[in-house]
Formats: C-alpha cells, sequence, structure tokens
C-alpha cells in the first residue's frame, strides 16, 4: 500500500502526531518513517511547521484528492441464523452492542470521518431499516434473493453504488472500538486480524508491500479476513464484471463475494492480473464480528439475562432460570408455518416454537390446544411442557438422535401409517372440524385482499373443486379426529424404534382418508404411489370408491396449499415451486376423476 499515501492522510488528520504512533500505525519501524518524512518533505506534500510539527501542504492534499471515499455500502440482507431467537423480532445488525446498534455505530463513525452517503442493502425484515432513512439520510437498496442466495448476490444487487467509486463495504453486524474510517483511502484493502492455532476462517497471504497474494479457507496462526473492507474504483473496475460472471454461473446461490476475489488469486492463468487488494492489519480487541449469542453474552453481560427478546424471557418464565443458563441455542429447520430454535437447559434440550408471519389469520391456537389435550393419553405426539393457546408459543421436549420419516421408505412409510391407523381408530372427538371447503374459501379470502389470485385458469380450476366437494358430501364420509398435516417430516423416528407424530397446527374432525391425501401431496407422490400408501394404511388395496375419495382429497389438497402458498407469498414468504406443485395436483386430480388424465 502506498505508504506516502498513508503519512500524509495520518499528518492530515493528526497534525500533532508523534514518529513513533506514525510507525505503530503503519506497522513499520521508525527509520522506515525517517525516510518517508523525508521523500514527502521533499516532494512537498508536508512542511515543518513553527512548533516543530508537521503539517500537510496544498500539494499533499491535491494528492490525497483522488483518493477521497465516495461512500460507504452495508450488507444487511441476511437472516443471522445463529443469533435465534433474537434475529426472530430484530435483524443482527440493528441488535444493541454496549447500549449502540451495531450498524448505526458504524454510521456514526462513518460520520465522523466526514462520510454521508451510505447505502444499506436489505432484504430479512427489510422495514425495521426503514426508520435510518429519516435519522441518518441513507439509501436502502432491495435484494430479492436474500432468502435464497449469499453476499455474492447482495453484491451483485448493489453493484451500481460501487461501480466507478472508492466505496467502503461493510457487514451491517461488525463492531469496531476505534473509528477506522477515513476520508481518503488510497489502495482496495481487507481489514484482517491475526489468529493464533487452527483457524476455520480466510487466511491470507500477503507480500511485504501488504499485496494479498491468496486466500486460504482455513490455516494456522494466520491474519484472517475479518471485518470491514473497502473497493477502490480501480478494484471494483475489474472485480465487479468477475462478479457479474459468477451470479450467473450455476451452483454459485451460496458463495460469498469473497470468493470471487479468491478465485480471482488463483486462477494463475488469467489473461489479466486480479485486482489488487492489501492486507489491513488491525490491533486486538479493534474489530468484532460475533459468531453467535454465546459471544455477544460474553461481550456484552445484557445479554445475559436481559435480551429483551419474547421468546427467551418466555424459556426463562417457563423454566424458572436466567437467561444466562439457555445455551446452545441453533435455529431449526425453518417451517413452512413456524419458526422454531433448540435450546438447551441443564443438560437437556427442548425446542420453542414461534408461530411465522400471518399465521394467527391460519390457525387457532386454542383449537391447537384443545387438541394436543385430548391426544396426550394416546402417547403418540412430542411432550409438550408449554402452550399458550392465545400466542401459539409452545416449548416441547427434543428427542436425540431423533429423525423424521423417509417418504421414499415403504417399510417406514408403512410404519407411520400403522400409527395414523391407531390415532383414527381411536375415533377421538373435538368441537372443532377441518372442513375443506371452508378452508378454501376462507384462504381464498386472504388472497384477493392482496389481489387476483395470479392463476390464468383459476376460475375453471375453483369450479372443478367446488364439484369434487359437492361429490364427497353426497358420500356422507365418517369423520374423526384428524391430523390433517400428516406428512413424512411431521412423522418423528425416535433412536428406539418408536414413532412420534407432531405438529397438530391444523387438526380437527375430518375424514381419515384426508390424512393420506395430506400425506402424499407433501411427498410429491404421483396418484400410483399415494394408492399404494393408502394400500399400507388400509392393510388391503383400496376399493373404487376409496381410491375415488383418495384422488379427490389430494386434487382439493393442492388446491388448498397452492392457495395458502400465494397467501404467504403476498406476506414476503417464498416456498419456490411448492405453489405450482399444489396446484398441479388439483388439475391432474380432476382430470383424472374425469378419465382424461394423461400425465
Amino acid at each position: 500500500m502506498n505508504r506516502q499515501f498513508l503519512l500524509c492522510r495520518n499528518i492530515l488528520e493528526n497534525p500533532s502526531i508523534t514518529q513513533r504512533e506514525l510507525a505503530d500505525q503503519l506497522f513499520v519501524s521508525l527509520g522506515t518513517i525517517n525516510s518517508l518524512m523525508k521523500e514527502c518533505l521533499n516532494l512537498g506534500y508536508i512542511r515543518i511547521t513553527s512548533a516543530g510539527g508537521y503539517e500537510i501542504t496544498e500539494e499533499g492534499r491535491q494528492f490525497l484528492a483522488p483518493y477521497q471515499v465516495d461512500g460507504a455500502l452495508f450488507i444487511a440482507a441476511g437472516f443471522g441464523s445463529r443469533f435465534v431467537p433474537l434475529t426472530f423480532e430484530t435483524p443482527k445488525g440493528l441488535l444493541e452492542v454496549q447500549g449502540e446498534r451495531m450498524i448505526e455505530r458504524q454510521i456514526k463513525q462513518l460520520h465522523q470521518a466526514g462520510i454521508k452517503n451510505i447505502s444499506i442493502v436489505v432484504g430479512y425484515l427489510k422495514e425495521k431499516f426503514e426508520y435510518l432513512i429519516d435519522k441518518y439520510n441513507v439509501t436502502l437498496i432491495y435484494n430479492p434473493e436474500y432468502a435464497v442466495k449469499n453476499t455474492l448476490a447482495t453484491i451483485y444487487h448493489a453493484r451500481q453504488a460501487l461501480l466507478g467509486k472508492n466505496m467502503y463495504v461493510l457487514s451491517s453486524d461488525n463492531w469496531m472500538r476505534e473509528n477506522m474510517f477515513h476520508l481518503y483511502e488510497c489502495d482496495a484493502w481487507y481489514s484482517s486480524v491475526q489468529m493464533s492455532g487452527e483457524t476455520s476462517e480466510w487466511c491470507l497471504s500477503y507480500n511485504k508491500k501488504g499485496l494479498i497474494t491468496d486466500v486460504n479457507v482455513g490455516g494456522t496462526d494466520a491474519w484472517v479476513m475479518y471485518g470491514p473492507a473497502f473497493f477502490s474504483r480501480e478494484f471494483s473496475d475489474v472485480f465487479l464484471p468477475a462478479l457479474e460472471r459468477c451470479y450467473h454461473q450455476p451452483g454459485t446461490e451460496q458463495c460469498y463475494w469473497e470468493q470471487v476475489y479468491m478465485d480471482l488469486l488463483k486462477a494463475k492463468s488469467a489473461k489479466t492480473p486480479p485486482p489488487a487488494m492489501y492486507i489491513n492489519r488491525q490491533k486486538k480487541n479493534q474489530v468484532y464480528e460475533f459468531e453467535n449469542l454465546e459471544e455477544l453474552r460474553s461481550f456484552d453481560s445484557k445479554y445475559q439475562n436481559q435480551s429483551n427478546n419474547q421468546a427467551m424471557e418466555l424459556v426463562s418464565q417457563v423454566f424458572q432460570v436466567p437467561e444466562s443458563e439457555i445455551v446452545h441455542i441453533r435455529c431449526l429447520k425453518a417451517g413452512m408455518t413456524n419458526k422454531s430454535f433448540l435450546f438447551q437447559i441443564r443438560g437437556k434440550h427442548y425446542i420453542c416454537r414461534i408461530p411465522g408471519p400471518g399465521t394467527q389469520l391460519l390457525i387457532n391456537r386454542k383449537q391447537e390446544k384443545a387438541v394436543y389435550d385430548m391426544v396426550s393419553s394416546l402417547e403418540i405426539t412430542e411432550r409438550v411442557l408449554y402452550f399458550n393457546g392465545d400466542t401459539g408459543y409452545k416449548i416441547s421436549e427434543y428427542y436425540e438422535g431423533a429423525r423424521t420419516a423417509d417418504s421414499h421408505s415403504l417399510e417406514e412409510m408403512g410404519r407411520c401409517m400403522a400409527l395414523l391407523r391407531k390415532f383414527h381408530q381411536a375415533c377421538l372427538q373435538v368441537d372443532h372440524h377441518f372442513d375443506i371447503q371452508e378452508r378454501i374459501l376462507f384462504y381464498e379470502g386472504l388472497c384477493l385482499a392482496h389481489g387476483p389470485v395470479p392463476f390464468e385458469d383459476y376460475k375453471q380450476v375453483r369450479k372443478w373443486m367446488l364439484q369434487l366437494i359437492e361429490q364427497l358430501k353426497q358420500r356422507k364420509r365418517p369423520e374423526v379426529l384428524c391430523h390433517v398435516d400428516s406428512v413424512a417430516d411431521n412423522f418423528l423416528i425416535l433412536k428406539n424404534g418408536s414413532i412420534k407424530l407432531i405438529d397438530w397446527e391444523y387438526s380437527g374432525m375430518a375424514d381419515p382418508l384426508l390424512d393420506i391425501a395430506m400425506c402424499s401431496i407433501y411427498s410429491y407422490y404421483s396418484f400410483e404411489q399415494a394408492l399404494k400408501l393408502l394400500s399400507l394404511y388400509l392393510e388391503r388395496e383400496p376399493d373404487e370408491e376409496e381410491s375415488f375419495i383418495l384422488t379427490a382429497y389430494m386434487a382439493l389438497s393442492g388446491f388448498l396449499w397452492s392457495l395458502w402458498a400465494v397467501y404467504k407469498s403476498d406476506l414476503g414468504e417464498e416456498f419456490g415451486e411448492y405453489t405450482i406443485l399444489m396446484y398441479r395436483y388439483a388439475k391432474n386430480g380432476y382430470r383424472r376423476l374425469q378419465g382424461d388424465f394423461h400425465a
């Protein structure tokens, strides 16, 4: 990195700086500083003051001018899964550390350095960042792929903010003890701290001038990428086209933007050299990247027992322990309706379920609690320690070593169907029904409140579904308490081989064959595979009537969940191809019953 530039900038920012302080900041010897001083004096960039110090000259200011920083770009689109349940309510960058939100601390530091042009790339809980527009005059850039892609895509969607400019590239969830931003920056750099022993961080190799020559994931006693980065316009001119090419290549969805830079360094046969980026070595305890809640707790005692998070406060109350005893927290696979996290208290694991956005309209939690109370005597479901019928918060025991059923295993699904059959044969009764017609019309109403249902042939398919409903009503099918969401993922196979059926949110009085249909479409079974599943449930081949009913329920269930998915999409939650696949079950099921299905 240009040492003349660094010396001039440091003198401009702090005219009283000593040569020893300059040597510490530039990671050079006092002898080197003396030589640099003489060079800059001879070039007319600095001069000796009457008091015996140094100050920048007009020539020095002109020398610095091309290196003025144009602004900063924050990456703030991600979920922050390692900080659940805090990030269920608040984006990671908006969490407070030492009484100050992490992104706000950085914005203030940028302002102190004279940098006011600030953009923030948002995605998850994007509305939470809106207040920053008024408070700091920032610009928000939306990343539509935040839920399915990593920071490579984030930079791609914000590339116009970087092109042709000198820009800081920052993570909203970094915390810097001292202000490390400047109004002038010379070459592109990446902040780095020294890690002792083995590390899985991205380790840097660099030459005597500090130019980064290689990056490797993992190493020993290394300087690693850690904290902010700075993109000079020269760096972006080479880097951004490479990033665009990488973005359009399959298999790069989960790549960090640093992967593109690392690949450029390793492409020894490239016609053009990789963009120059220097190491910016930081002192110990200057830069913090909190990896999880445990690290944040050790840094800020507030999070030991006062996280101000609803879920953490609830767990603390239920188990009568301080929050500090809730440990080993991690996000479980996100459900389509709820958010859940795993935690440990005194050596035992539990799961806390938090209802997802909009589910208060979709799920009656009092009815769900009534179902759990009803089925508890059968001992076929998870052990529930807490259930609030008003909020839907649920805490249950976690079964170590358990796994979900394999929908591709006939033997396993046969055992699941035996459990389902046992449950149906108990003929349990509750006061509420799962009326598929009522649910279809209800979800349709929710969708229409946001605009027309997006399927082109929706009106025709809707007529078909109402025809099937009338045909089912004429058959006057028996009803018992059904699970309704009896999909493979809700059958939990324990280490001892026993099976539990979990998540009874949609449960109500219904036709038992509805459960078979629901299981089939969630597993993306063909209609022939669904009939095989039905034979496992019945322990015999289904008759013509049963085959008709199963197919009709598959069609209606597919129609129902396609509307559900459209509504959830209106709320900002996407489920990929699920919506289309469910809608296909509706159309193909009806056609099959009409005898003109040829798929």
